[in-house]
């Protein structure tokens, strides 16, 4: 079937929210980044100047990712994938060292972080391989491949350090859960974070009680998988060992940034005039927009510049101080209609890959979305996740763009799918 216009048949929905978002995005970012003295909007020593111009740029690359012929996607993701890897690797040598993070290349006064591209290439691998009719995730071989096309990247980017990247490509573990993975990875996870938290508060001893005494619950009631005492033998034995450990990776492996900010969350006899500071701020702006907010450009604690890295990470403070609850329900029901969106818009491709990567797609914007709002209000820790579409920077916006179009491509072509 001969393909029509890409425009014709390209989802307007999702193309109408995503301008949405960039545009409201701009406008807080201007809040947050102008200076006492108004100046010209593409003054590109400002913040809200240098944004103005990613914006525009962001054009040029939405046509070309339009253009191209979807199955190149398909094609050559290995390719981008392997390039994406030799980015991550390339950081070890010509990086850049910010905050303790060698996560950035500094290129002619810009910076680029690999680590956003490679999203869309581990997405856009993941789906090729789980294309394959014999790549059944049933099969423990399968299992593992894909497990590693997620975790290689993760180790790279843990070695950076930076925690919260490494989170969003751990979440892909829920695109593999949905299509045979089995769910234990997922509980262990769980259980894992559980006893770290548990740890913390609670001597390890009466930890490592609690677990002798459910599995052998389990063991005397189990009658679906195998009972063999020599696997519950050892299951009891490494979680012990992880629970025994945490008290060592805690004060030993941990940096002190990391530990503040666990401490943020889950202790009471924190400082927040010092390690508390951000969360504070962050809360105390938020809650004093009200129900409608303080009118924009009018945010007391945006002018006077309490709230740090406000134009990035703590964006949406901006939002709740100047917008108040109404706008920032408004804003949380756009990304959620936008990713509950490109779920319908994958459940009905022709294409397994197309499916697949669309999934993918929605699991990232949405691990972003849920962890930058939610540690904003102390539901969970303070790791440098942006806001999609809204935070400040080029690498952050240009690559949420590819990895929104590049499905919307796939969405549009599969007329040409039968």
């Amino acid at each position: 079937m001969k393909n029509q216009s890409v425009l014709a048949n390209i989802d307007w929905v999702i193309v109408i929210i995503y301008i949405i978002l960039v545009v409201i995005g701009w406008a807080n970012i201007y809040s947050a980044s102008l200076p006492a003295e108004e100046t010209f909007i593409l003054d590109t020593t400002q913040k809200y100047g240098k944004q103005l111009m990613f914006i525009i740029f962001s054009i040029p690359i939405i046509l070309i990712l339009l253009n191209l012929n979807a199955k190149i996607y398909e094609k050559f993701s290995v390719l981008f994938y392997f390039v994406g890897i030799v980015l991550l690797l390339g950081l070890f040598v010509f990086g850049t060292t910010i905050k303790g993070q060698t996560n950035w290349y500094k290129i002619a006064g810009f910076g680029f972080q690999p680590s956003e591209v490679v999203k869309i290439s581990c997405s856009l691998l993941l789906a090729k391989f789980l294309s394959y009719p014999q790549n059944n995730l049933n099969k423990p071989k399968i299992q593992y491949i894909a497990l590693a096309i997620i975790m290689f990247p993760v180790a790279l980017i843990m070695l950076q350090p930076d925690a919260g990247s490494a989170m969003i490509f751990l979440a892909l573990i829920f695109v593999l859960n949905r299509y045979g993975l089995p769910s234990w990875y997922i509980w262990t996870g769980v259980i894992c974070i559980f006893i770290f938290v548990l740890a913390l508060f609670v001597k390890p001893v009466f930890i490592v009680s609690l677990i002798l005494i459910f599995t052998i619950i389990h063991f005397i009631i189990n009658t679906k998988i195998s009972r063999n005492p020599i696997v519950y033998i050892l299951t009891f034995l490494l979680m012990a060992g992880y629970t025994l450990s945490v008290d060592y990776v805690y004060e030993n492996v941990l940096e002190s940034h990391q530990k503040d900010r666990i401490d943020v969350m889950f202790k009471d006899n924190v400082d927040m005039k010092n390690e508390g500071y951000n969360l504070n701020q962050s809360m105390i702006a938020i809650g004093s927009g009200g129900f409608s907010g303080k009118g924009y450009l009018q945010g007391t604690q945006t002018k006077g510049n309490f709230v740090p890295e406000q134009h990035t990470d703590y964006i949406f403070t901006t939002v709740g101080e100047e917008w108040g609850f109404l706008g920032s329900s408004i804003i949380i029901g756009l990304f959620v209609v936008l990713i509950l969106r490109i779920i319908i818009r994958a459940e009905k491709q022709k294409s397994k890959f197309s499916k697949i990567y669309g999934y993918c797609v929605a699991t990232i914007l949405f691990t972003h979305f849920f962890i930058n709002i939610s540690m904003l209000i102390n539901l969970f820790p303070t790791i440098g996740i942006p806001l999609p579409f809204f935070s400040y920077g080029g690498s952050s916006l240009w690559s949420f763009t590819s990895l929104l179009f590049i499905f919307i491509k796939l969405d549009a072509n599969k007329v040409n799918e039968w």
